[in-house]
């Protein structure tokens, strides 16, 4: 008896991810789930410099800024609550003076310049088409940065905006990189704060948003995080306890099916390995001491030596 719809998934033929791919990650939190996993396994790769972007004008901004190496100053920057923040980051680059913030903002658009460039695959998360606009300036934020609400127009970006934005992005990306794999998906984290009807608005606006630009022979792509938390794990026990953000399961369960679908079979031998130096890395045993726990320690580090000198980028 079979207990579960599987969505069909067909392996990437072209431009797989190996060992030697360059990553680059934006977007939502789900991106840095998947960030932290590629981390793990220790591939090359870097995510979020302004932090966890929400929407597809954020996005869009950023990479336009880093393309145009846009130099900030504190007509950018503000201060509240004894913190300066920026409309255009998250609150993890928000510092404790303006010029601190101005010092976070200036590398993370030089990393989003260099990765940029360098990437081969790009992959965006797009969490909500829900946006706010700061009335005084009438622009998108990325980041409200707890300003008072009144401050901001709540705004749902339409089907034909968000594809405006991604066609944007692409068309930025491929102008200094056009080599570069871009990759689309839609978080499976729900935005309920917005409203369960709301939501599910808003996730299908940046799906269709998004199939309006997808192109394999344009190496624009779609991978179905969002369907796969839906449809194949449609049960609340793949979720935390907010009943919002998938549980580590489901975690797991969606980044297997990326691997299945994007990784070449090499990259998949050298996972294993450094899976086994991961592990190796976090045992306890009885006795430190020990002779066995020594021999084991020597194996571990001769594993990571090897690895090393195949990889030398790989640091553990």
């Amino acid at each position: 008896m079979n207990l579960q719809t599987q969505i069909p998934l067909q392996k990437q033929a072209y431009h797989q991810i190996d060992y030697n791919s360059k990553l680059f990650l934006l977007g939502s939190c789900f991106s840095e789930n998947i960030g932290n996993k590629l981390s793990y396994y220790k591939f090359q790769s870097v995510q979020n410099p302004l932090g966890i972007l929400f929407h597809p004008k954020a996005i869009e901004q950023l990479i336009l800024n880093a393309i145009n190496s846009k130099e900030y100053s504190e007509e950018d920057i503000f201060e509240l609550n004894e913190r300066w923040h920026c409309f255009e980051a998250h609150s993890d680059l928000s510092a404790s003076s303006g010029e601190e913030l101005i010092e976070n903002l200036t590398n993370a658009i030089k990393i989003t310049q260099s990765q940029i460039t360098n990437a081969t695959h790009i992959i965006i998360t797009l969490g909500t088409a829900w946006v706010y606009r700061y009335i005084s300036s009438d622009s998108i934020v990325a980041n409200c940065h707890k300003v008072p609400q009144k401050q901001f127009l709540k705004e749902l970006l339409s089907i034909d905006e968000i594809t405006e934005s991604l066609d944007s992005i692409c068309e930025l990306i491929k102008s200094v990189n056009p080599k570069a794999s871009i990759l689309f998906t839609v978080s499976p984290i729900r935005h309920i704060k917005d409203g369960f009807i709301e939501n599910q608005q808003s996730k299908s606006h940046l799906i269709a948003g998004i199939h309006n630009l997808v192109e394999p022979r344009k190496n624009i792509h779609y991978f179905p995080s969002y369907e796969l938390m839906m449809d194949e794990l449609r049960d609340y026990r793949f979720y935390r306890e907010d009943m919002i953000h998938p549980n580590q399961t489901a975690i797991n369960y969606i980044w297997e099916k990326f691997v299945y679908t994007w990784f070449s079979e090499s990259s998949l031998a050298t996972m294993k390995r450094v899976e086994e130096i991961q592990k190796g890395l976090t045992h306890k045993p009885f006795n430190p001491n020990s002779e066995a726990h020594q021999k084991f320690l020597e194996k571990l580090t001769l594993k990571q030596e090897q690895l090393t000198q195949e990889f030398s980028f790989i640091k553990f």
